[in-house]
């Protein structure tokens, strides 16, 4: 539809809404009906910071653009569109903190380092942190694309010995780009010490007793005793006073505990290097002994530390390769990943860089999978907060910004850029507490319910009087005021789609829902209106512990039945239902037999299928489904979380050699950073309550690089707990398609018919309904 004015356009929607007056308008119709003219009006009051036609017509744009031209690997030109945005927006508008919130599989990774490349002469020094497992693919990365790159990897024992090199080298200026990778759980982690003091010998008061002096000024350590005095602090109350927490010397100040290397003691540096030579592949006790005796521990623990791939290529004293081609190519996959250190012991390194490292050391703050730092106690998002506040600029990626709820920004926003936050008078209290804060932006910008219950007193004995009590929920929601205060300003948006360029085939999201077998839906039925009634007994009685456990049993039963399913009253420990198994090992159940049906449709079209369950500890469906598959000459292979997280794409890549046809895994292990192109079919058995985690997994195979179009489905059982579910997921991802600029087109849309709320309330709401 061509534009129109603005003011034609207002009059226009006005004249529709007459029309059309007390009746509900689809929002969908009517945004593609005044869509473009309300686009033109917000452009107006809030134009964008980054236009194409603008701002490519001057001088910076094309000095930004050629250091681009000068990488090794090229961004798309989408990609640099992308770039050029967050640079303005950082650099020329002088913004403290950006989100580069793109579709799964746009390459965020890729355009976040060459936005910190186009940034190196104003903003030297990039710090990244990363999931554990992508610290080293960051490292890839990095070294692929920009040219002659160091990369500090912020990840192993040996972290503080590198900050602390890193300090001694401060005032000097590097002449290469310097990027530091550090993953988020290292990132948090404490470190281990020790009371460190002397003994001496003091007479006081005619007698001879030890004491405990600081290291530095010998002077005592003193205690007040009950009439005012000080006295000395013996030795053996020395330990107990200092190993509480750390404590420094009454009278000069110096630190009076000390670090210490946890774990076993390392006895000799012949030692250090055996054990590290035996963790890599192909090498057992008695080559690496034989490595020893050769070329010695220096020499050895040098390549190791330094130059790993130097250790790949090594060579004997006839010139001679040591290792044959198959051992260098195991060990060099294993050495992208291997950390070794002779360092200092473990030191948190997000106390180091605040205490030891001067304030804007590092210019830009890379954080990957930022949507993981919103949670407001979580040790990992308040070390997040610590590291943006000593960096110049903050960068945040996310594939999705919210998970549905309000305050899922709120936390985000004051991390990244608390100054914003506080204009609008969202500050903490005087003792600290974030909790009025959090609350005043959910019932600005979220969705707040408040449940009034009024109840007849009888405590009364002159008048008759009423009890009020109220109770506050959240349920999925974020306004657009919030949308254009505080996402739009300071977010570049991309989606695979606009990248274009023919990069990515299509990608279909479908649902499938399964109807039960007759004896299946009729013990499902008997099942659920016996543990529903049991509960309304409970919630009468002001006991809601039960709720946890019905809904769980109602919603993983059908997957489950073929074992026997005891549920018992979680304190009393009281049988309340027990349902014998319906299936044997050998027969399937109709939403297995749907996936085999699935599974073979796409081998016949050359295709492997990725299945995902989220049943995979007490109700473990994956082994059944590898059996199932099996006896049915697929070859399969099951993903575990007992497979390290930094070796499940090499193990991926392993199981597609061997030639597998299908991959069956929980979404939560795959849900980020790993391309899992080879299996364009996705089916999903059931969803989790996690958006997060559906949208990434969802796309773990459409991102650049893939050929072969994209099929997502979703399985559920028809008439069960598990279509509310379906619902439920479907709504929050509206709610969060909405903060990225985009209609939800979700596979889940078609169940999408009622206003949101939590999961919980809905679910526990079909069932009292039941």
């Amino acid at each position: 539809m061509p534009a129109a004015a603005p003011e034609a356009t207002l009059e226009q929607s006005d004249q529709y809404l007459d029309n059309v007056a007390g009746e509900t308008i689809p929002l969908g119709d009517f945004i593609r009906e005044f869509g473009q003219g309300l686009l033109e009006q917000v452009r107006m009051q809030h134009p964008p910071v980054y236009q194409q036609s603008l701002d490519h017509q001057t001088p910076v744009w094309h000095q930004r653009q050629q250091i681009l031209g000068t990488l090794k690997r090229k961004p798309f030109e989408q990609q640099a569109e992308a770039v050029q945005a967050v640079v303005k927006l950082l650099v020329d508008r002088d913004e403290p903190a950006a989100v580069l919130n793109a579709e799964m599989g746009t390459g965020k990774t890729m355009m976040a380092i060459c936005a910190a490349a186009v940034m190196q002469q104003s903003h030297p020094r990039t710090l990244v942190i990363s999931p554990p497992h992508l610290v080293y693919k960051w490292r890839r990365e990095i070294l692929e694309t920009v040219p002659h790159a160091r990369v500090w990897v912020l990840n192993g024992p040996d972290t503080l010995r590198k900050l602390l090199s890193l300090r001694e080298r401060l005032g000097l200026r590097s002449d290469v780009p310097e990027f530091f990778v550090l993953g988020r759980v290292r990132m948090r982690m404490g470190f281990h010490w020790k009371p460190s003091f002397i003994a001496r010998r003091l007479v006081v008061g005619g007698q001879r007793f030890n004491v405990a002096c600081c290291p530095d000024c010998m002077r005592p350590m003193e205690s007040s005793a009950e009439d005012g005095e000080t006295l000395p602090v013996s030795v053996e109350l020395a330990h107990t006073m200092l190993s509480d927490r750390r404590r420094k010397c009454q009278h000069c100040g110096s630190s009076m505990w000390t670090l210490i290397r946890s774990g076993k003691p390392i006895n000799s540096m012949y030692d250090l290097v055996l054990g590290a030579l035996q963790q890599l592949p192909t090498i057992g006790p008695t080559t690496a002994k034989r490595l020893l005796n050769t070329f010695g521990e220096k020499t050895l623990a040098a390549m190791l530390e330094d130059n790993v791939y130097e250790f790949v290529n090594l060579m004997d004293e006839n010139g001679d390769l040591v290792f044959s081609d198959r051992q260098a190519k195991r060990m060099e996959r294993s050495l992208a990943s291997f950390e070794f250190s002779i360092g200092q012991g473990g030191y948190q390194p997000t106390e180091f860089i605040k205490r030891y490292l001067p304030k804007d050391y590092f210019g830009l703050l890379v954080v990957d999978e930022g949507h993981e730092y919103k949670n407001e106690g979580s040790a990992q998002g308040q070390a997040m907060g610590v590291l943006a506040s000593q960096c110049r600029k903050v960068l945040l990626l996310t594939g999705t910004l919210m998970g549905g709820y309000a305050d899922d920004l709120f936390h985000l926003l004051w991390r990244m850029n608390p100054t914003v936050m506080i204009e609008d008078g969202f500050k903490p209290s005087k003792t600290g507490s974030m909790a009025g804060a959090t609350m005043a932006f959910m019932r600005e910008h979220g969705v707040l319910k408040d449940v009034y219950k009024e109840s007849a007193a009888s405590s009364h004995r002159t008048a008759k009087g009423k009890s009020l009590t109220v109770r506050t929920s959240k349920a999925p929601g974020f306004g657009p005021v919030g949308i254009l205060r505080y996402v739009l300003p300071i977010t570049v948006f991309l989606k695979l789609r606009d990248i274009g360029q023919k990069v990515l085939p299509n990608y279909d999201e479908t649902f499938i829902e399964v109807d039960m077998e007759e004896e299946q839906a009729q013990a499902y039925l008997n099942m659920s209106l016996r543990l529903v009634s049991i509960l309304k007994q409970a919630l009468a009685m002001k006991d809601s512990t039960l709720l946890g456990v019905v809904m769980n049993v109602l919603l993983a039963w059908p997957d489950c039945c073929f074992r026997s399913e005891t549920v018992r009253h979680p304190r009393s420990k009281e049988v309340l239902h027990l349902q014998p198994a319906l299936f044997g090992d050998a027969d399937c159940t109709p939403k297995e037999a749907k996936l085999i049906e699935l599974c073979a449709d796409e081998k016949a079209l050359g295709r492997k299928t990725l299945v995902y369950s989220v049943y995979t500890g007490t109700r473990d469906t994956t082994a059944r489904l590898k059996a199932l598959l099996e006896a049915r000459g697929f070859k399969v292979g099951v993903l575990r979380a007992t497979v390290d997280a930094a070796k499940r794409e090499d193990w991926v890549a392993d199981q597609v050699e061997r030639g597998i046809d299908v991959l069956i895994t929980n979404p939560e292990l795959v849900k980020t950073g790993l391309d899992l192109l080879d299996f364009p079919t996705i089916v999903f058995m059931q969803s989790g309550f996690n958006v997060y985690t559906v949208q990434q997994a969802a796309r773990r195979s459409w991102r650049i690089g893939q050929k072969q179009e994209v099929r997502v489905i979703f399985l559920g059982y028809a008439g069960t707990s598990q279509i509310a579910c379906l619902k439920l997921m479907g709504k929050k991802i509206a709610v969060s398609q909405s903060t990225s600029g985009d209609m939800p087109e979700s596979g889940l849309d078609v169940l999408n018919d009622s206003e949101g709320e939590s999961i919980e309330m809905a679910l526990a709401r079909e069932l009292m309904a039941a």
